[in-house]
């Protein structure tokens, strides 16, 4: 008897919980940075973003998630079908839930608005400071010669827009 009386009471605490969940047909996204919000809770089909635990796209009824954004690409296609690329720096992606999902970056620019020949003037002025100054020392980005080689073509430059530097 014991065991039918706890088979019901798991089976009415799933149900209870199931309804709990408050998943949405929709995805509103927040994206913001320093600099700029660029969505507040908009409506959008589709995010996908660069983490340290890998690349990944968030529909409406993702699984509950938190992961840290690596320098990289951020893609939105809202419902009309428009996709939009932002470059992030770094920062953090927050899924929740009710299907809301909150992208906080450090710093953040529409790809399209990147100056590739400006960019790739810094990068190289950067690059001549820190190797006329030894390995030791650091770069107005905070990293040492080895780290701003290493890094020149994944987190200074954005993938598919003709490989422009996001540093200033």
């Amino acid at each position: 008897m014991s065991f039918v009386k706890n088979a019901r009471f798991l089976a009415a605490r799933g149900a209870r919980l199931a309804q709990s969940r408050a998943y949405s047909d929709e995805m509103k996204l927040t994206f913001a940075a320093a600099n700029k919000t660029f969505y507040d809770a908009t409506v959008v089909r589709q995010i996908d973003v660069p983490s340290f635990s890998g690349a990944f796209g968030i529909l409406a009824k993702h699984v509950p998630t938190l992961a840290v954004l690596k320098p990289g690409v951020v893609q939105v296609v809202e419902n009309d079908g428009k996709t939009t690329k932002y470059f992030v720096s770094s920062g953090s992606v927050t899924v929740n839930e009710d299907s809301s999902v909150q992208v906080l970056a450090e710093e953040a620019h529409n790809v399209a608005d990147i100056d590739v020949s400006e960019a790739r003037q810094l990068l190289s002025k950067y690059q001549s400071q820190l190797s006329s100054a030894g390995d030791d020392k650091v770069c107005p980005l905070g990293l040492t010669q080895p780290e701003l080689s290493a890094h020149s073509s994944d987190r200074f430059f954005v993938a598919g827009q003709g490989r422009g530097c996001h540093c200033r």
